[in-house]
């Protein structure tokens, strides 16, 4: 081969990475939610290994869990990492007991973990513990600037019930409840250019209401618009919730603000017909491939938004009646859908290794060379 050819393919297939990592963010955007309500769960180690194992680069942790942290040390997975909700009102009460958090939960991990999130509180608005998330995230604003940390962000995640309305997207409201505490904490989260989590479920509108809603248009596979808002066409139902919070932030007066989609899933057991493998499996490929695609939503076409699978296990420790088969694997590592996981896992890996040739790329030394 001419070497002017070879060149002029190898800038080619450099031209071509370089476009697709212009549409990319520093990691993947697919995360995992890390439950530990099960006493039949692998080891940490065990965990994260097979976190790398599948190339899932970002973890919830709901609680900050020693074993998990001592075991995260050195993996590179990016973490969002929860404040617990029944410690909200004690750290609300000062910034000596959100400082003495700190200093217990992330302060000695910061050389060895990525920090992407920490979320105070979850699903705890509306509710009784509302009003202590925004003294809470202010008192852990304050930890980071003074200490620098402007790539922690702070948020809080918020449950399809903060909507009062969310039927058209383009009505989508807070409940007054809500609304109440949100104020401020959509004008931190504007301030600090941080994003809101919001956990999106399909499988429960579908659930509660086979009949209304369809379930193609649940699980991202229905070939024709199901729902027709003014301009705007939803093919899935994801995107319509997704939607109706941007809504509800735009009329608060805070439509800057993005959101990351902290919890979504479908469970594989558990309530009939409408969970199986085959039907959990469907709407977590089409999950990762929605996110993954950057297409945004029909509001905000184009718009970044990562979202977490939940959950990593199946958790035999939730409470009755609720399913407990929402993870990817079973508590002995094997995968529930192995097709599908091995499809993620194919997904996730080539994500990671285009991060790695970009990363080649920027320190290349023909990049000065005309």
């Amino acid at each position: 081969m001419a070497p002017l050819h070879w060149v002029a393919i190898v800038l080619s297939f450099v031209a071509t990475i370089q476009n697709y990592a212009g549409h990319m963010e520093a990691s993947a955007d697919i995360g995992v939610c890390y439950g530990m309500l099960g006493n039949d769960l692998p080891s940490a180690p065990e965990v994260i290994s097979l976190y790398k194992q599948y190339g899932i680069e970002k973890m919830r942790l709901f609680e900050p869990n020693t074993a998990a942290l001592q075991a995260l040390k050195g993996s590179n997975i990016n973490i969002t990492l929860d404040i617990r909700n029944q410690d909200l009102a004690d750290l609300a009460a000062s910034q000596d007991a959100v400082n003495s958090w700190f200093n217990t939960n992330v302060e000695p991990y910061l050389n060895d973990i990525n920090f992407n999130f920490i979320a105070v509180g979850n699903e705890v608005i509306p509710g009784s513990l509302g009003g202590y998330v925004l003294p809470v995230m202010n008192y852990l604003q304050k930890i980071l600037d003074d200490k620098n940390l402007h790539g922690i962000k702070v948020t809080t995640v918020l449950p399809g019930n903060a909507l009062q309305s969310s039927y058209p997207p383009s009505s989508g409201a807070f409940t007054s409840e809500a609304s109440s505490v949100l104020s401020g904490i959509l004008s931190f989260l504007s301030a600090k250019g941080s994003p809101l989590m919001i956990n999106v479920y399909p499988y429960f509108a579908y659930a509660s209401d086979p009949t209304d809603v369809r379930l193609d248009y649940a699980q991202f596979t229905a070939k024709s618009a199901v729902v027709r808002d003014g301009s705007l066409s939803y093919y899935n139902l994801f995107d319509a919730m997704v939607d109706a919070f941007f809504a509800a932030m735009e009329k608060a007066g805070r439509g800057d603000v993005g959101v990351v989609v902290s919890e979504s899933g479908w469970p594989s057991d558990g309530n009939g017909n409408f969970t199986t493998p085959k039907l959990a499996g469907t709407y977590n490929r089409n999950f990762v491939k929605h996110i993954t695609s950057k297409v945004g939503t029909p509001k905000k076409p184009g718009a970044y938004i990562e979202g977490y699978i939940f959950a990593m296990f199946n958790e035999n420790q939730k409470p009755s009646g609720v399913e407990q088969h929402w993870g990817l694997f079973y508590p002995n590592k094997q995968p529930v859908y192995p097709k599908v996981l091995h499809w993620i896992a194919l997904i996730l890996s080539f994500t990671a290794t285009i991060h790695n040739y970009i990363g080649l790329i920027e320190v290349s030394p023909f990049n000065g060379m005309q």
